[in-house]
């Protein structure tokens, strides 16, 4: 088991701010039905019932959202597993675009 570094803390509110971002997009969407105010940011969103249909439909959203396309390399089922993943995910991208 790997030991868990802590984040600056600029970074730990960035990603805070992303994921309530994400939470705050996904529990709107009709296609996604998951009850985002009710996970926590790791917990596994295939645990909670999303379906593949479902995460491309979250993709979709996510990249008119966020203005981003996923690189082939993430397309894969750990990068929508939580909206942990997800946050990371987007950061990435928007940070590579910048």
């Amino acid at each position: 088991m790997g030991v868990r570094r802590s984040k600056p803390q600029a970074q730990q509110g960035r990603d805070a701010t992303m994921i309530d971002r994400i939470r705050t997009l996904l529990s709107g969407h009709p296609m996604i039905p998951l009850d985002f105010s009710a996970l926590s940011d790791d917990a596994n969103l295939y645990d909670a019932g999303l379906t593949s249909f479902a995460s491309v439909q979250m993709m979709l959203a996510l990249e008119e959202e966020f203005d981003v396309e996923f690189p082939e390399a993430m397309l894969t089922r750990r990068t929508f597993a939580s909206l942990a993943n997800i946050a990371e995910a987007v950061s990435q991208i928007t940070r590579k675009a910048a």
